[in-house]
């Protein structure tokens, strides 16, 4: 991640600490990020800097009137109008890698074609936590690219188990 993306993250951090609210802060940020993601025209919108960042905080007041606190609202307005837009995605997964090492815990994002159940979840969750030797969060993020298994990410690391991967592991053995 960019030092920026990273600025952001921490500040983010900063203001859902100071309300006392970190994990629904994190939990709303996180929706409203897939909804932005899920969405071409809203991402390309809200990504687009030649709107003024007027226009820009505008859209995303009317789209989280009462479907999200004051504070998320002010955050994603305060990114967007920022300029910011298009990197909204990874200052979100930026704030939760804070906030989880803020509490001690280690961060993973796992990229499937389909949502993984509770149970695969909670799977990978502890075998995550072996290798780590700390407590993880997963995030799981449904990613059409991932044609079979998984990528996970946890801090630096990759863990490729995509079947893309391991064709071409196959392809380059032979």
């Amino acid at each position: 991640m960019s030092d920026r993306i990273n600025g952001y993250a921490q500040a983010l951090l900063a203001v859902a600490s100071a309300e006392g609210d970190v994990e629904g802060t994190r939990a709303q940020l996180r929706e409203v990020a897939q909804a932005v993601e899920s969405n071409d025209e809203l991402r390309s919108t809200l990504s687009n800097n030649l709107l003024p960042a007027a226009t820009r905080q505008q859209i995303v007041d009317d789209l989280l009137a009462g479907k999200s606190t004051v504070t998320v609202k002010a955050l994603v307005g305060m990114v967007v109008g920022a300029g910011r837009g298009g990197e909204l995605s990874d200052i979100v997964r930026a704030f939760g890698s804070a906030a989880a090492s803020a509490g001690g815990k280690k961060s993973a994002v796992v990229r499937s074609a389909v949502p993984l159940t509770e149970d695969q979840k909670t799977r990978l969750a502890q075998a995550l936590s072996a290798s780590t030797g700390a407590p993880v969060e997963l995030e799981n993020v449904v990613d059409p690219d991932v044609v079979g298994g998984a990528v996970t990410t946890v801090g630096d690391v990759v863990i490729d188990g995509t079947v893309r991967t391991r064709l071409n592991q196959l392809k380059e053995a032979l």
